[in-house]
């Protein structure tokens, strides 16, 4: 049996930006990139067709957005800039600790996280006041190509931890893709904003320790 957990409302409770375009166009010009005067129109016109279910890094969006209106940026500037964006506060919710360690008693340990910003899910751990050497695998859509609730993506995470979807539990907030995991053959425990200290009682409940 193994236990991924969910990490953006989960694990941690970060401040999105109110205004990604305007944050992704002062990250851009802070690292010197020439950024068009109607930024905000281009960063909200499709670049690309994605199919249903996959996960396209936003530096790939922001990099065309940008050629769009004439501005070739270097990949690696486009992409530190996007990761600095939404590099913001990380609180590490009360209980997330103890719930990930007895998961751990029960067996393999991961994070399946919905992130479009590469890097994200590792710096936000990093930053959090979770041991990252816990984890047997970190798994964020935009590394694996899916975002929950896409089957795929818990397939992924369940590979990473060498178990079948079947001996995976999974640890979310959002119904809509983390209670995806029941449809993909897993099993689901969803939480409020108020129950993760009730984890390890659940997953005693499930058999996970």
């Amino acid at each position: 049996m193994a236990v991924s957990f969910d990490l953006f409302g989960t694990l941690v409770a970060v401040e999105r930006p109110a205004e990604p375009a305007a944050e992704v166009a002062r990250a851009l010009r802070e690292r010197g990139v020439a950024v068009p005067d109607d930024w905000a129109t281009a960063y909200r016109e499709p670049q690309v067709a994605v199919e249903t279910g996959a996960e396209r890094p936003l530096s790939d969006h922001v990099r065309r957005a940008l050629a769009s209106r004439g501005v070739d940026a270097d990949g690696a500037t486009v992409a530190s800039a996007v990761r600095g964006a939404f590099d913001g506060p990380v609180e590490t919710r009360e209980g997330a600790a103890a719930a990930v360690a007895a998961a751990a008693e029960g067996g393999a340990v991961g994070v399946l996280s919905n992130c479009s910003v590469a890097g994200l899910v590792e710096r936000t751990l990093d930053r959090s006041e979770l041991d990252a050497a816990r984890f047997d695998a970190i798994v964020a859509s935009v590394d694996c190509g899916y975002r929950k609730p896409d089957r795929r993506a818990f397939a992924a995470v369940a590979d990473a931890l060498g178990v079948g979807l079947a001996d995976l539990v999974h640890v979310g907030d959002d119904p809509a893709t983390d209670g995806g995991a029941d449809d993909a053959g897993a099993r689901s425990v969803l939480l409020t904003d108020t129950d993760i200290p009730e984890v390890p009682a659940r997953l005693e409940a499930m058999g996970c320790r």
